[in-house]
């Protein structure tokens, strides 16, 4: 593991990260790359939804929902739980909730002008 800039040890040189490490992050910001499966990811950090709902809230058909969320699944940004009949989705973890909204708070920067944060 590598030191993160507000953890111990982070004033030493870093450690490069592994290339399993590497290819976790490639495969994330790939599956990430999508506006659609972005769309789903920001509502997935907020709450728990299932399929029929997502599909009305991002006005995509459900059929496609499924499918974008199954990539998600599988490259572990989203879990599930069962609830009686229905199966609902969230963004996996705090991890995952954070990069969604690093990368929208960095576009909002880019689209409004704001100021950039050193």
């Amino acid at each position: 593991m590598y030191a993160r800039d507000n953890e111990p040890g982070a004033g030493s040189p870093r450690e490069q990260p592994t290339g399993a490490q590497l290819e976790a992050a490639v495969t994330a910001f790939r599956m990430l790359s999508d506006a659609t499966r972005l769309r789903l990811m920001w509502l997935l950090s907020s709450d728990e939804y299932d399929v029929g709902s997502l599909a009305t809230a991002i006005g995509v058909a459900r059929p496609s929902v499924s499918q974008h969320l199954a990539k998600l699944r599988l490259a572990g940004l989203v879990r599930t739980r069962r609830d009686g009949r229905r199966v609902l989705y969230r963004a996996r973890d705090t991890h995952v909730r954070a990069l969604i909204a690093e990368a929208l708070f960095h576009a909002d920067h880019e689209v409004s002008g704001l100021p950039r944060h050193d």
